[in-house]
């Protein structure tokens, strides 16, 4: 599951410097220079795919500008299976991985604070829980609305009883 990223690998007329297109931008409109993998800090693509790369082992620096992946390799390797990392780097799902549960995808939000949640909002949810047709009033919330974070079914259901009050 997830996005495959086309990856075009163009040879560089530096030895030992590949070059990657991609059909989607990392970076932007800005230039990112990852010389370690201790410049891959940050929670943005580029740096995931940095780390990914310095993983190999294969990689002594990294540059991304918008679409465009520039690898200086290490002396004595090839760039043989760095296209597939950057053909990976949205796919959050390969067979025999098991996918995370709805409690691990709330990053450490307790799994009662989507049913709280519900409650929270009992006023504003009585109103249109006659529209809405799964929800009760925001005592019990059925399975697919358990998946969804309590701030969205908050607003949700503020904007409902916005939209009704018109």
């Amino acid at each position: 599951m997830g996005q495959l990223v086309a990856v075009t690998e163009k040879p560089s007329s530096t030895p030992g410097v590949v070059r990657f297109e991609i059909n989607r931008t990392l970076s932007g409109q800005g230039h990112e220079r990852f010389r370690s993998i201790l410049d891959a800090h940050g929670n943005t693509p580029s740096d995931e795919l940095a780390r990914r790369l310095f993983g190999t082992g294969q990689v002594a620096s990294v540059h991304v500008y918008a679409n465009i992946i520039t690898v200086d390799l290490e002396k004595g390797y090839d760039s043989a299976g760095l296209a597939d990392l950057v053909r990976d780097l949205h796919t959050y799902w390969k067979p025999g991985v098991k996918p995370p549960s709805p409690e691990e995808l709330q990053h450490g939000e307790p799994a009662d604070a989507v049913a709280s949640g519900g409650e929270s909002g009992g006023e504003s949810g009585g109103e249109s829980g006659g529209e809405s047709g799964g929800e009760s009033g925001g005592v019990e919330l059925s399975a697919e609305a358990q998946k969804v974070p309590s701030h969205l079914l908050e607003r949700g259901r503020a904007a409902r009883a916005k939209w009704n009050s018109r």
